[in-house]
């Protein structure tokens, strides 16, 4: 059964970074194209980044092009989320899930299969 656990989150002030991580257990994250999610507050959850399974492609949201980078290590079956110039609109609990479809332009953001718990990651002003 594939578990999903994220890491890395926390506090920091705006134009501040952070390096979100997921690590998969149960399976080899090799088999599966990942995607990274956020949820805010009063807000419904929204796609942010994703990466292919052989780490092909990635795919971002346009409000974090060039702010956030997703990346895989399938050696150590895990996929991460840098993020740089934090801005508070950035503060929600941030999910990875786990698909076995491929990923392309127009698919990249879902459905997922697998998803964690979620890491809470809070920008201030």
């Amino acid at each position: 059964q594939v578990q999903l656990v994220e890491s890395g989150g926390g506090l920091v002030q705006a134009g501040g970074s952070l390096r979100l991580s997921c690590t998969m257990s149960g399976r080899t994250i090799a088999s599966y194209a990942m995607g990274w999610f956020r949820q805010a507050p009063g807000k419904e959850r929204e796609p942010v980044a994703a990466i292919r399974r052989n780490g092909g492609a990635t795919y971002h949201a346009d409000s974090v092009k060039g702010r956030f980078t997703v990346s895989r290590d399938n050696a150590r079956n895990t996929v991460y989320l840098q993020m740089n110039s934090l801005k508070p609109d950035d503060t929600a609990l941030y999910y990875c899930a786990a698909t076995t479809r491929e990923l392309f332009t127009s698919t990249w953001s879902g459905p997922y299969d697998y998803w964690g718990q979620g890491t809470q990651v809070t920008v201030s002003s």
